[in-house]
């Protein structure tokens, strides 16, 4: 209903300004870098004060410029970029759970 209610493009955005705050991450993920929705996102998350990170494929797209860290998984294969993803996405999840469970 959003897609249709507010462009596919502005799916992603809207989220991030009505849910993001300063001190926040963004973790924004697109195989090939270019996904304007995902894009629209990050720069939503930059003007609102959010820090960003973006997970990408092959040389980054344009998502490796737009965001303060952007970790690329080697290679030009849609499925191998996309395992390398969530093996990512894991260690990412296990990072902020060990530093969660010392606060």
């Amino acid at each position: 209903a959003g897609g249709n209610d507010i462009g596919f493009e502005n799916i992603f955005s809207r989220q991030v300004e009505a849910l993001g705050k300063k001190g926040d991450v963004l973790l924004a993920i697109s195989t090939s870098g270019n996904s304007a929705n995902v894009l629209k996102a990050v720069q939503s998350a930059r003007k609102l004060g959010l820090a960003t990170i973006g997970l990408s494929g092959g040389t980054g797209g344009k998502l490796k410029k737009a965001c303060h860290l952007c970790l690329l998984a080697p290679g030009d294969a849609t499925c191998r970029i996309q395992e390398c993803h969530l093996a990512m996405e894991h260690v990412i999840c296990g990072l902020v759970e060990g530093w969660l469970s010392k606060k």
